[in-house]
């Protein structure tokens, strides 16, 4: 499960859950045009590109994601990342830029649900009714 501020609208709190699927392919590429920005070494955008390859094919239209960064670690696993260094320490690199990313936006959220709320006037109103109604009951029982 997923909390995302971003996708909630306003009368809604920010710790609703969001189930977030990302597109294989679309999150490929960003991670690909990812390492292009980080000068990763030709290796490790041709290992990114035979999964991008695989999938674009028709069987793996469906293919899901739950993050970008679930993508990286899952093509850190994979034999070529583990038999080139230079490609391992390249997608180790983005996975770290990924986690700090994703630990910046929760200190947001964080910092945005500790704001406080100011109160609405029929929170105030029913408060004096039921310190009213309180106060009845004590002067009855007393």
């Amino acid at each position: 499960m997923v909390y995302s501020g971003q996708e909630c609208d306003e009368t809604r709190s920010s710790k609703t859950p969001v189930r977030l699927q990302m597109n294989v392919v679309e999150g490929l590429q960003t991670i690909r045009d990812r390492l292009v920005d980080n000068d990763a070494d030709a290796a490790t955008l041709s290992a990114v590109d035979v999964f991008l390859k695989r999938a674009a094919l028709p069987a793996a239209q469906s293919a899901a994601a739950a993050s970008q960064l679930q993508l990286v670690r899952m093509l850190m696993r994979t034999p070529a990342s583990n038999t080139n260094v230079t490609i391992y320490n390249d997608l180790v690199r983005l996975e770290e830029e990924l986690q700090n990313a994703a630990a910046h936006a929760h200190a947001v959220r964080e910092a945005e649900d500790a704001k406080p709320i100011p109160k609405t006037k029929k929170y105030y109103k029913e408060l004096k009714e039921r310190e009213e109604r309180e106060k009845q009951k004590q002067e009855k029982n007393a």
